[in-house]
């Protein structure tokens, strides 16, 4: 019992630590293109324009794959999915193996004691 719930408060403890990440990512973003837009508007160069948008865009594709990662991959794929996995590949292996011991066994020819 002590094991189970040492897992869960490490699952929590894990949880928290994602999305403290993801809330710090989505502030360093905001700040960063407000910053980049900004920098665009006082730098005005006319020769590379709209060059923030590309930026801000590839950020925000980084930020939307860690908000999927945490809230949505990470969340169905928990220890408790992984020890159902664990354990169905055991059964199914548990399953061939009995499959061959059985095949075996039956293949094994009887033996007889002949004299020579």
């Amino acid at each position: 019992m002590e094991k189970e719930v040492h897992e869960q408060y490490e699952y929590a403890r894990r949880r928290i630590k994602q999305k403290k990440r993801l809330y710090f990512h989505f502030v360093v973003f905001v700040l960063g293109s407000l910053v980049l837009f900004l920098g665009h508007k006082f730098l005005n160069n006319p020769f590379i324009t709209e060059w923030y948008l590309w930026i801000i865009t590839i950020w925000l594709f980084l930020f939307i794959l860690h908000f999927i990662k945490v809230f949505i991959t990470d969340r169905f794929m928990n220890k408790s999915w992984e020890r159902d996995q664990i354990d169905r590949l055991v059964a199914l292996q548990k399953k061939k193996i009995d499959q061959l011991q059985a095949k075996i066994d039956n293949d094994e020819p009887t033996t007889t004691n002949h004299p020579l």
